[in-house]
């Protein structure tokens, strides 16, 4: 025992499920790295800790220095590291842009596995855990919602291979699958709430039941029951779900005539 208490790395930590999570984890004792592009939203996320140890990393982690940044303010072991950071673009795929894409991409995927392969020494050390916060749309892939699906997809199949390769140095994963959360992400999609049935959980009991999951070691957590039921059917009658959809696209086409698909919310 060192006598020093766990650090967690939480990225995206301004807002949200972000800033959620930082609560939950400074109530269990754990000393906090916050990491955001914004400065003034990671010190509102601070204020609400009660006076829990946070260091405070404004930085870009789709960049090298930002990543850097990151490294060096949590130095030689970390516990947990949740890569919660990410972006949303909403629309028809033929209507994205090349930078949507990128960017998407880049924040939601690339820079979790950068970030992920530099902190892997520091977390070997405390034989920690890492958090990778997906969506249920990594489960099943909506119509509208394909290149954010795609990345989501790629968080998953991220962690399960992660889970296999780290195991040899003590390192264990949890993959988060919530559903659609009321976040200021969610204003950009919320003429599809209604057509699509999508049902908005509250950041903080989405990050409450994560963090629980976490703490009690689980390696998939999903927030909601209905969420375990929709995935089950998705794993063993697809077919279903497919019709579910289309039919739901469909009805829907008509507001999205109506609608700028390029709206984007970055976390």
């Amino acid at each position: 025992m060192t006598g020093h208490p766990p650090v967690a790395l939480i990225t995206g930590a301004g807002s949200g499920i972000g800033r959620a999570l930082a609560i939950a984890a400074a109530r269990s004792g754990y000393e906090l790295v916050l990491v955001g592009r914004r400065a003034e939203q990671l010190e509102e996320t601070a204020a609400l800790l009660a006076q829990a140890p946070a260091r405070l990393v404004s930085a870009d982690i789709t960049t090298p220095e930002g990543r850097a940044r990151v490294v060096e303010a949590v130095g030689a072991r970390l516990d947990i590291l949740v890569n919660n950071a990410g972006t949303l673009r909403v629309g028809r795929l033929t209507d994205m842009t090349d930078d949507d894409l990128t960017q998407m991409i880049a924040t939601n995927l690339t820079a979790a596995v950068q970030l992920t392969r530099d902190l892997v020494p520091a977390l070997a050390q405390a034989q920690g855990r890492i958090v990778n916060i997906g969506s249920m749309f990594g489960m099943i892939a909506f119509p509208f919602f394909a290149a954010y699906s795609a990345t989501k997809f790629a968080m998953r199949g991220l962690s399960d291979a992660l889970r296999r390769e780290l195991a040899e140095f003590g390192i264990s994963v949890t993959y988060v699958a919530p559903r659609a959360t009321r976040t200021p992400a969610q204003a950009r999609f919320a003429h599809l709430v209604e057509p699509f049935g999508m049902k908005l959980d509250p950041p903080e009991q989405v990050a409450q039941r994560a963090w629980d999951g976490v703490l009690k070691g689980r390696n998939t957590v999903y927030p909601g029951f209905g969420e375990r039921v929709f995935a089950t059917i998705q794993s063993l009658w697809p077919a279903l779900i497919d019709s579910a959809l289309i039919k739901k696209a469909h009805t829907s086409r008509a507001q999205f005539a109506l609608t700028s698909f390029n709206e984007h919310k970055e976390i």
